[in-house]
């Protein structure tokens, strides 16, 4: 019953999910008729494909750089082949690796849709990021004898208590998988406990993204254009939290009146209403768009990132800063990025869907946990006020990230292994 009702329902769904990203997408600068990417009408790709890789968002899309990196390293730019579901991921593979790895948003979960695109691109293994459970596409993969690696999985507990619900339905699509990769034991044994049969703890790949060194060099430029201010990144922040963050550099900027904020939302069609938000309340702050350079009058207190795939250009302008998702109930974003260029990380309560990187940055000294705007604002008071805390937190964060890395190779060799063993008897029923 549960398996005809979400059939149903991604039936239903598909023409209006299409209608609203394709106009989405048009607004963020998609071409025309990418909308039927969505239904499996991709480019054939002018060779074979040996890895599709699917990063949902631009999150995904960029803790995968090095997982990606990699499988190009291997199996050359031709072999393979990224999905995306959001605009702003699309940008950010076209960002990365231009035209030389083939990519196409993903098609919706539709069987047709499905055969369509697998019929094109014809890929070996597919490699799916973090926690994306499609029930159509894991039974087709199966039944081609397409072996299904879940990376970087990853299974907060207030996703498993949903899944749970439905633990029938799910261990049955989880059989489909070869391998399910989880950042953490934790992780492992709650996919574990919902029925998915081959479960490694792989480590988290987050841990190996390393800051490029242009991107670091492009923010270090726009700080010393900035000049001798005290600078702080606000990341990834959401509805309802930027009122926080603003209420917090009003609080800081009566202790440091040259203090610069650098505002980031986390998706790009909010950046016109934050904007306006800014100007309702009386900010004097610079918008920079993408393909700007930073300029910023020495009356502004605030620069509104107003750009997708460049966080770690605003970061490398800052002395310390704020991730966000977390004094919301989201469940927190990146906080492995900051901590790799050695900034001092501070963020809010609601961390679950990062509770082991949130776990080691507060015990190794590299992080701080704030519970309100007011809290926020005497934490990056006092980092302003002393340059060797800052010091001391940015090298603990910074030394936390590097002694945790490896996982990408732990997922080459899991994959391997995959591969070789998959179809096991019984498979592709």
């Amino acid at each position: 019953m549960l398996r005809l009702l979400y059939a149903l329902f991604v039936r239903l769904a598909a023409a209006p999910a299409a209608l609203f990203l394709a106009l989405r997408g048009r607004r963020q600068g998609d071409a025309p008729g990418r909308w039927a990417e969505r239904f499996g009408w991709v480019p054939r790709p002018a060779g074979p494909v040996t890895v599709w890789l699917h990063a949902a968002s631009l999150g995904e899309v960029v803790a995968a750089r090095p997982l990606i990196d990699a499988l190009i390293a291997r199996h050359g730019s031709g072999g393979v082949w990224i999905t995306t579901m959001t605009t702003s991921g699309s940008q950010a593979v076209r960002r990365y690796w231009g035209d030389a790895v083939p990519h196409s948003y993903v098609p919706f979960d539709l069987p047709r849709a499905l055969r369509r695109f697998l019929r094109r691109v014809r890929p070996q293994v597919c490699v799916v990021l973090e926690t994306e459970i499609w029930p159509h596409l894991f039974t087709l993969l199966a039944r081609r004898r397409i072996p299904l690696m879940l990376a970087n999985a990853r299974l907060s507990p207030r996703s498993f208590s949903g899944y749970r619900r439905v633990r029938g339905a799910i261990a049955g699509v989880l059989s489909r998988v070869a391998l399910v990769a989880a950042q953490s034991d934790a992780d492992a044994e709650r996919f574990r406990a919902l029925g998915a049969p081959h479960v490694e703890r792989a480590g988290n790949i987050k841990f190996d993204l390393a800051p490029p060194e242009h991107e670091r060099a492009i923010g270090q430029r726009w700080r010393a254009d900035v000049g001798p201010r005290p600078v702080w990144v606000a990341a990834s922040t959401h509805d309802g939290e930027e009122a926080a963050v603003l209420a917090a550099h009003r609080d800081l900027l009566r202790w440091h009146p040259k203090a610069l904020l650098v505002l980031v939302p986390r998706h790009p069609q909010r950046f016109a209403s934050v904007a306006r938000m800014l100007e309702r309340d009386g900010w004097h702050f610079v918008r920079r768009g993408d393909g700007d350079t930073v300029s910023v009058p020495a009356e502004a207190t605030l620069l509104l990132g107003d750009s997708t795939g460049e966080m770690f250009r605003y970061l490398a302008m800052a002395d310390c800063a704020f991730v966000g998702g977390s004094l919301v109930e989201v469940g927190g974003h990146n906080i492995l990025e900051p901590a790799a260029l050695g900034l001092p990380v501070l963020f809010g309560q609601h961390m679950f869907h990062f509770v082991d990187a949130r776990r080691l940055l507060i015990e190794t000294g590299g992080a701080r946990e704030v519970a309100s705007a007011q809290d926020l604002a005497v934490e990056i008071a006092a980092l302003f006020a002393q340059p060797e805390l800052r010091t001391e937190m940015g090298t603990a964060a910074a030394a936390a990230v590097a002694a945790n890395r490896g996982a990408v190779e732990r997922h080459l060799a899991l994959l391997d292994e995959a591969r070789a063993s998959w179809p096991p008897e019984g498979a592709g029923r």
